[in-house]
């Protein structure tokens, strides 16, 4: 009810509250069963618990306490109100300040039981959910007893990996599904470029492509490719095996495949590409038919925070991004540094500090970091900045062929590929390892107490 708006100084006693949810159906009280706490991410804590199925359906074998804890900042959990994005309040968005956050709400949970709850921290993915898990693990070790943490990058920092890596995932993604859907896709660029260039090219791109914003001059078109990019990257994201309409309005199982049907021959000449391109990124935008124009500005993700996620990326959470369009299928684009710094200054009045995650998280050196489970699908471009490999003898390293972002998180379906079953088993099996030896030790220490 009562959180500090700033854990780390005594400059301020202002304070908010942060919405939580709160499922105790399987909640066996009072036996030391765990809280399974989510640390929510860049959005609205709604669109998470119900995208995080895992967490229900682990549930009644822990007899468990489900808890999705809203990100200050995010969905309704607004410490200025909706002064908070002012520039004089909007320095408390933080991701240490987002992790003392949870440290105090798991306590207030916690204060009611006989017999404390040991609390796993479980993760949704997302480019920042997973990380939050892992980080609340290495940092408070007396407070969560492990993590799962999917989909988490955090290698995705300034010098830990190529910043080409994310968009070669991606682009294997497409490839697999077919090679002439890449080819065509990396060749459209430039004919986009061409069509936009003269007025009857963007009349034709207007009418072909339904756009609700027509292009009115040859800049315009700039817009329509950062959706492009936007699109073909949350496809690779979202390439589930079942319909869903989480991050976007897709309601097709494999969307790469079904999009790639139209994109079969990358010798098509540059009106009959763009007009079958078109018909592929309606697999995005209208699976349903029911829109009557494209819209570039409306985001099938408006329960993410774009608006925080762009100040955090512009302080801390500087993850360089960066495509060659020779190992990628998409236009040559450098990491800009300067640049990406001055944008910043001009929209937050803050420059990035490219090494500050890496000094408080530890970078690629997490070998003290013990019961964390990091797992990557390998169909998610966000894997480039994952751990792919285990660190130290009590964190693991899941790889799951056909997973796409975080599909372990989400709850079991029929058509879940066999690779993602057994990841969750291993996360319920370390769980329950971790609850065992916490008890145990529990133990140890009232034993070691009584015979002094």
């Amino acid at each position: 009810d009562k959180m500090p708006v700033d854990h780390f100084s005594f400059a301020t006693n202002h304070t908010f509250k942060l919405r939580y949810l709160v499922n105790d159906t399987f909640f066996q009280e009072h036996t030391g069963s765990p809280i399974f706490f989510y640390t929510g991410n860049e959005g609205d804590i709604e669109m998470f618990a119900q995208n995080t199925g895992f967490m229900f359906d682990a549930a009644p074998e822990f007899g468990a306490l489900l808890v999705f804890a809203e990100h200050r900042y995010y969905g309704k959990t607004l410490p200025f109100g909706n002064k908070s994005y002012d520039l004089n309040n909007v320095g408390y968005l933080t991701s240490q300040q987002a992790l003392a956050d949870f440290v105090v709400l798991i306590r207030h949970l916690q204060q009611n039981q006989d017999r404390p709850s040991p609390v796993i921290a479980f993760a949704f993915g997302g480019s920042y959910g997973g990380m939050l898990s892992a980080y609340l693990r290495m940092k408070y070790p007396n407070i969560v007893i492990g993590a799962i943490a999917a989909s988490a990058p955090i290698f995705q920092f300034t010098g830990l990996i190529p910043c080409e890596a994310f968009n070669r995932i991606a682009t294997s993604d497409y490839r697999s599904a077919s090679p002439a859907c890449a080819s065509s896709i990396r060749k459209s660029w430039a004919h986009l470029n061409n069509m936009s260039s003269t007025d009857a090219g963007r009349k034709w791109l207007n009418e072909n492509w339904k756009l609700c914003k027509p292009l009115n001059k040859s800049s315009d078109i700039n817009e329509l490719k950062d959706w492009l990019q936007n699109v073909y990257t949350s496809l690779a994201m979202i390439d589930y095996p079942y319909p869903t309409n989480f991050l976007m309005p897709v309601h097709a199982a494999n969307p790469i495949a079904v999009m790639c049907q139209q994109l079969y021959n990358s010798s098509m000449t540059d009106k009959v590409l763009l007009k079958s391109l078109f018909k592929a990124v309606n697999v995005y935008f209208n699976y349903t038919g029911s829109a009557n124009c494209l819209d570039i500005d409306s985001s099938a993700t408006q329960n993410l925070g774009d608006l925080g996620w762009s100040y955090q990326s512009c302080t801390e959470m500087v993850m360089p991004m960066c495509t060659d369009g020779v190992n990628d299928m998409f236009e040559p684009s450098v990491w800009d540094f300067a640049k990406f710094s001055e944008e910043c200054y001009d929209t937050w009045k803050v420059k990035p500090d490219p090494y500050r995650a890496i000094l408080m998280y530890g970078g690629k050196d997490i070998s003290t970091a013990t019961n964390i489970v990091f797992s990557n699908g390998l169909l998610d471009p966000w894997t480039s900045g994952g751990v792919l490999s285990s660190v130290s003898p009590t964190t693991y390293a899941i790889i799951i062929p056909e997973g796409a972002h975080h599909l372990d998180l989400r709850g079991k379906n029929p058509n879940d590929p066999v690779s993602v079953q057994k990841a969750r088993l291993f996360h319920k099996n370390r769980i329950r390892a971790w609850i065992r030896n916490f008890h145990l030790n529990r133990g140890k220490k009232k034993k070691d107490l009584y015979e002094e």
